[in-house]
């Protein structure tokens, strides 16, 4: 015998499938937000930073690639192991003409015992409201979601990665953005 609760469970369960099976939910939804989209102008942004004269723009790389990743928390497991592949990988970056920037919700005095005891030698913003993190679709209450973007040197959004693995992920990165140098 079918009972309210079971018939209920069925239609929910079968809206689901139909939602999934037409794929009534915007792609440009990720669990952070709205992500921005592709080749279109990549929102601008001011951060302050560790490094430097204490803020950066994204507009201050215009003529270079940006590989913006976004980071849940400095001193983390996955974002150390993130952090140290990209520190790795810096030279291959440097050499492709881009610019690695690291976002997360933790202050510049973070960033800057992070940078230290790992290494870094490329820049943290401090992203404490997260303003940026929202207008990039990586905001969760917070703190940032790993997501990272790669824009090119016009300042439009090429790439949008989403689902990144720390272990593999500059490797991922830097074969993407030979793709788009190349094209």
């Amino acid at each position: 015998m079918t009972t309210r609760r079971n018939l209920i469970s069925i239609f929910l369960a079968s809206c689901l499938a139909l939602i999934t099976w037409f794929n009534f939910i915007p792609n440009t939804w990720a669990l952070g937000g709205k992500l921005p989209e592709l080749n279109q102008p990549a929102p601008e942004f001011t951060l302050p930073t560790n490094t430097g004269d204490g803020e950066i723009s994204l507009s201050d790389y215009r003529g270079k690639w940006v590989v913006l990743y976004f980071y849940p928390k400095d001193f983390t497991s996955g974002c150390t192991i993130e952090a140290r592949r990209f520190q790795q990988d810096l030279p291959k970056y440097i050499s492709r003409n881009a610019q690695i920037l690291g976002v997360s919700a933790d202050d510049i005095d973070s960033h800057a015992e992070f940078c230290d005891s790992e290494g870094l030698k490329f820049p943290l913003l401090a992203d404490t409201d997260g303003s940026v993190s929202k207008a990039y679709g990586s905001w969760m209450s917070f703190f940032s979601m790993r997501h990272t973007f790669i824009i090119d040197p016009d300042g439009m959004l090429e790439e949008i990665f989403l689902g990144v693995k720390p272990p593999i992920h500059s490797q991922e990165v830097l074969a993407r953005l030979d793709d788009l140098q190349q094209s």
